[in-house]
């Protein structure tokens, strides 16, 4: 049986006035950049050209859960009910695990089947598919109820498929823009914490793009107060490594166009007109465009003053060191030279105080190499102590004695109370603390002023305090000395 030529007619019109419905949705529809919005339009157009009373997308992340839901056309009531319906997670998976699409006549029937309890929301007409993009998981979209009980059909199901590939392209997106911004986020945020300088620059006009905390720490001491940062590169001069001082323009920081150079590891001064500098090592990196012209250039900045600053602590270190081993070095080589030269009269008891001065040294220099043995303990966390009940008076007098015998031209006046109680203190460690006081106490003061050592109760504690004896004026606050507690 045939159609007549008026019914053929009114297909072809039909089919015409659906595709350019067709084609004027999608149009609408991809207009808008906003994911929600365009979401919405989406399963408004589809109903709107299906003929469909609802229509609902829902939205999975990356691991395949459900994340958004957009209903179209459901009553007041409706959508809770649907959320609330006890199968609609089994139902969901069974969709999401569809090769293609799905039409069906009666959805209640075809729930029951599965073994689930039909949902209140709808329960006829219905047609579904999984949206996926590139074989990526972006949800569901179905319609259902199409008007007048009818069925869905092919026309019906091409507008669904048009759709649902513009939503599942849409939501794919969406999720590749938010991951990427997310990675530029952590990786703005790692830049910014990073102990390095980080600068950087367009290759083609030498423009400040960014820079990070510790570069603008670094480059702080150049700038012009009330003057922002971006002006350094007006007017900061930099001398490289070979002697050259050019210009920041000249600089391969900015000058990267025609033969890009990559500079690794090279000490440079910055410094501006007035004579302000730092020294700072360089890193230069250039990053080409994507379409292989001038890009960017990043430039890493590493501050060297706290190098500086190590190295001079280690020099002064190594100084004190060095004294400190020089002196009874002196007093064994003299002792030692005054035995060998001596005549055989030499007085018996000069021989033991030569020989009892190279033994006190002696000792004197194996406790300097405990005290740096002990320093390194210190640092690594490894310093042990063994305290037990102990006389003040005698760590007091002990620390006096050695420092007397290490040390002339000082005088040392001990000032203790009688009834100090005893303390639970490392007796070694703690003649260490107190002749490193008494030590500085001697380089701090002149020969004339004798140091003097007190202590006095302090709550559960014991404070002893070392220092050069005070001079009081009228008026005059008390001088504070060093104190140790225990």
């Amino acid at each position: 049986m045939t159609r007549s030529e008026p019914d053929a007619r009114y297909a072809s019109v039909t089919r015409d006035s659906s595709a350019a419905a067709l084609g004027a949705a999608i149009l609408r529809v991809s207009t808008t950049l906003d994911v929600d919005v365009l979401l919405r339009e989406v399963v408004d157009s589809a109903r709107a050209l299906t003929g469909a009373r609802l229509g609902v997308i829902a939205i999975v992340d990356e691991a395949g859960e459900p994340t958004a839901y957009h209903f179209s056309g459901l009553a007041p009531g409706e959508e809770p009910r649907l959320l609330a319906w006890p199968d609609s997670a089994r139902l969901f998976e069974h969709m999401r695990g569809l090769p293609g699409p799905l039409r069906l006549a009666d959805l209640a029937g075809y729930v029951h089947d599965l073994g689930m309890a039909p949902p209140a929301a709808f329960s006829r007409t219905f047609q579904g598919m999984p949206m996926r993009h590139g074989g990526i998981d972006a949800g569901i979209f179905f319609l259902a109820e199409k008007a007048d009980g009818r069925e869905f059909d092919d026309s019906d199901e091409a507008v669904l498929s048009v759709f649902a590939a513009q939503a599942a392209a849409a939501v794919t997106n969406a999720r590749a823009h938010r991951a990427e911004r997310r990675a530029r986020a952590d990786l703005e945020a790692l830049v910014e914490t990073c102990p390095v300088g980080v600068v950087r620059l367009d290759a083609a006009t030498g423009e400040l793009l960014s820079l990070n905390r510790e570069a603008r720490r670094i480059v702080e001491d150049l700038r012009t107060p009330g003057h922002p940062t971006e002006q350094l590169l007006e007017v900061v001069a930099c001398r490289r490594a070979d002697g050259r001082e050019l210009s920041l323009a000249e600089f391969p920081l900015v000058r990267q166009l025609a033969s890009p150079e990559t500079v690794r590891a090279e000490e440079v001064v910055l410094s501006v007109p007035d004579g302000r500098s730092v020294r700072a090592l360089v890193n230069v990196t250039p990053v080409p465009a994507g379409d292989g012209g001038a890009g960017s250039v990043v430039a890493t900045l590493q501050d060297l003053a706290p190098l500086d600053e190590i190295d001079r602590m280690r020099t002064e270190f190594l100084a004190l060191v060095g004294h400190e081993l020089r002196q009874p070095l002196v007093a064994v080589k003299g002792s030692a030279a005054a035995l060998l030269e001596a005549e055989e009269g030499l007085d018996p008891a000069e021989a033991r105080e030569f020989h009892r001065i190279i033994a006190d040294q002696a000792d004197h220099m194996r406790a300097l190499v405990a005290d740096l043995l002990d320093a390194g303990r210190i640092d690594a966390g490894e310093l042990s102590v063994a305290p037990e009940p102990t006389d003040v008076a005698t760590l007091v007098e002990r620390a006096r004695t050695a420092f007397l015998g290490a040390r002339a031209g000082h005088a040392v006046q001990v000032d203790l109370p009688a009834d100090l109680p005893a303390v639970m203190a490392d007796r070694r460690r703690v003649a260490q603390v107190l002749a490193n006081l008494l030590a500085n106490a001697a380089r701090n003061s002149p020969e004339s002023r004798p140091i003097r050592i007190t202590a006095a109760r302090d709550g559960g504690h014991v404070a002893v305090s070392v220092g050069p004896r005070p001079r009081y004026r009228a008026g005059s606050p008390p001088t504070l000395v060093p104190q140790a507690r225990w």
